[in-house]
């Protein structure tokens, strides 16, 4: 079987568009950027021969990275443009920051735990990714990142909308992407997870979308250095 750069064969190239299309994913350049970037780049070393697998793997700090077809779903949501300026919250392995930035002009991904944030930015810098800011911080508080921009994604879900100085940072016809947790049906425990896309109209006008359901578990606050 032969092999491309990234050690992936064209068979498992293949088979990746195959589980993205099976979503519902039709975005061509969705599906480029995901073909063009090695998840296992970012998988820890252990997970690596399944990172070619639509399943989510487990990382540092007690994190995820969610499975390829879950992740293209919600980028795909946003309708990215090349012009775009992104936000990203819940940075992650730093995978999403990568297909992101194959498919905007600049993205800025923040997270809260110092080890992920510093893992990411090595592994941003390896693919040459130069227009991807990776921060440490808090960033559901205020003054964590500045300016505008035209796409939001937040992996994470809040009980009702994300902080309002967020969603104020949006432009006109900008998209914010996020979970919303719903109360649990009668007999469950869990709450339900509703992915929501919210689009600025204008000024004072918002329309809202519920795009399915969705697991990226409850928002939280504050930084860490370590878990």
């Amino acid at each position: 079987m032969e092999e491309g750069a990234d050690g992936r064969t064209i068979e498992e190239r293949a088979a990746l568009l195959l589980q993205l299309r099976r979503v519902g994913v039709r975005d061509l350049s969705v599906m480029r950027a995901f073909e063009t970037t090695p998840r296992a780049l970012f998988a820890p070393y252990r997970f690596r021969d399944l990172a070619g697998r639509n399943i989510a793997l487990p990382i540092a700090c007690g994190q995820t990275m969610p499975a390829p077809a879950d992740l293209a779903r919600r980028l795909e949501a946003l309708a990215l443009e090349p012009h775009h300026r992104v936000l990203e919250i819940g940075t992650g392995s730093g995978f999403s920051a990568a297909v992101l930035a194959r498919l905007a002009r600049e993205v800025v991904t923040v997270e809260r735990y110092a080890t992920l944030a510093s893992d990411a930015r090595l592994r941003l810098a390896e693919l040459d990714l130069a227009n991807v800011e990776a921060i440490f911080g808090d960033g559901l508080a205020p003054g964590a990142v500045s300016g505008g921009f035209d796409r939001i994604v937040l992996h994470m879900s809040f009980r009702a909308a994300p902080p309002q100085f967020l969603l104020d940072a949006l432009t006109p016809g900008g998209v914010a992407l996020f979970g919303r947790l719903e109360p649990a049906p009668m007999g469950e425990a869990r709450p339900q997870e509703r992915l929501r896309r919210l689009r600025r109209d204008g000024g004072s006008l918002w329309s809202e979308a519920d795009l399915g359901p969705c697991r990226l578990g409850a928002a939280l606050e504050g930084a860490a250095r370590m878990m």
